[in-house]
This record gives C-alpha cells, sequence and structure tokens, in this order.
C-alpha cells in the first residue's frame, strides 16, 4: 500500500528548513536597516550560517526525496493545481539554493571571507577585484559594480522565495480548510486523515 504521508525524515527536513528560511529572511530584513556595529556584523555572521545550513539542508532533502518519492496527490485534486504545485516546489528548490550561494558569491566579491559557524573558513567564490568590476558607471553617487548586482540578485531571490513560500502556506491551508483534503496532513502527521 503506497503512503499517503511523507516520512518522518522528510517531514523533519521539511520543518527545519521552514524554520531556517523564517529565521534566515528575519534575520536579513532587521540586519539591512541597522547602522554599522558589532551587533549589525553578528547578525550578518548569523544570516551567512543559516544560509549554508538551509543549503546542506536541502541536499540532504533532495537526495532524500529523489529515493523516497513523495506521496501521490488526491486523486480529486485538478492537473492544473498538480502542475502548479510541482512547478513552485521545482522553483523552491532551485531558490533553496541559488540564494546561499548568491550570498556566498556577494560575500566574496566585498572581499569578506565567509567562516562558518565561526569555526570553518570556506573559500572565496570570486576575488574582490571582480567584485569591484564596474558595470556601469551611471550617474548615481557610486558605481554599479559586480558585487552590487549579486547583492540585488540576493535580495530579488529572497523576495521571489518570500512571496513562493506564502502561497505554498496558503495553499496548504486552502487544502485543509477549503478543499478538506489530506495534502496539509502529509506534512503534519498529527491530522487525522479526512477519508
Amino acid at each position: 500500500m503506497t503512503s499517503t504521508r511523507y516520512s518522518r525524515t522528510a517531514i523533519t527536513l521539511h520543518w527545519l528548513v521552514a524554520l531556517f528560511i523564517f529565521a534566515g529572511f528575519g534575520l536579513g530584513l532587521t540586519m539591512v536597516d541597522m547602522s554599522f556595529s558589532p551587533q549589525k556584523l553578528k547578525f550578518y555572521s548569523w544570516h551567512k550560517w543559516i544560509g549554508l545550513t538551509i543549503f546542506a539542508l536541502v541536499a540532504i532533502r533532495l537526495v532524500w526525496r529523489l529515493t523516497h518519492p513523495a506521496p501521490a496527490m488526491p486523486a480529486s485534486m485538478p492537473a492544473w493545481q498538480r502542475r502548479a504545485a510541482h512547478v513552485s516546489h521545482l522553483l523552491m528548490y532551485v531558490l533553496f539554493f541559488a540564494i546561499p550561494l548568491s550570498g556566498w558569491l556577494f560575500s566574496s566579491a566585498k572581499g569578506i571571507q565567509t567562516v562558518y559557524l565561526g569555526l570553518l573558513p570556506l573559500p572565496d567564490l570570486l576575488t574582490k577585484d571582480m567584485g569591484d568590476i564596474v558595470l556601469a558607471a551611471a550617474e548615481a553617487e557610486k558605481p554599479f559594480t559586480v558585487s552590487e548586482l549579486i547583492r540585488l540578485f540576493h535580495k530579488f531571490m529572497n523576495y521571489l522565495l518570500g512571496a513562493l513560500v506564502l502561497m505554498h502556506i496558503a495553499a496548504a491551508l486552502k487544502h485543509h480548510f477549503i478543499d478538506r483534503d489530506d495534502i496539509l496532513g502529509r506534512m503534519l502527521p498529527w491530522l487525522k486523515s479526512r477519508s
């Protein structure tokens, strides 16, 4: 018999990633508006550690998912919703990897080495010289550099992920309270099956 719920490992990885995403996003929003201080530097370090932890957890989750297929969607779910769920999950996986990598690239391009948990120095992915390359000397106060482009890309991808996560949550709640199917119960095993 095919399981209608995810395995404990998949559920644990899902909620750990979710927890770290909310923590990283909240920390990111907080630290960018802070004035320069030791606390801001500490928040930047924590933000980087969270991003790298998400990267590692999602890599494990992806391997698990490839070897342990997801439970089948309810037969009552329209085909367009199945496609939308597939595309949104695929895009989230891409962002789970691209966001931490872009943050690491940005840090490297600014000449700041990433040291995971303050213990493991990671190699720079770009040199500061490459990050300082001017892409466009607009009439703005400072030139537009490679590092600035990476920063904007990192920021855009975070907001895109935020929108996808909100859609993911809204869809799960819609399935639970409106469609009254077991989609949410696949990741919340304490919910009783409605079948």
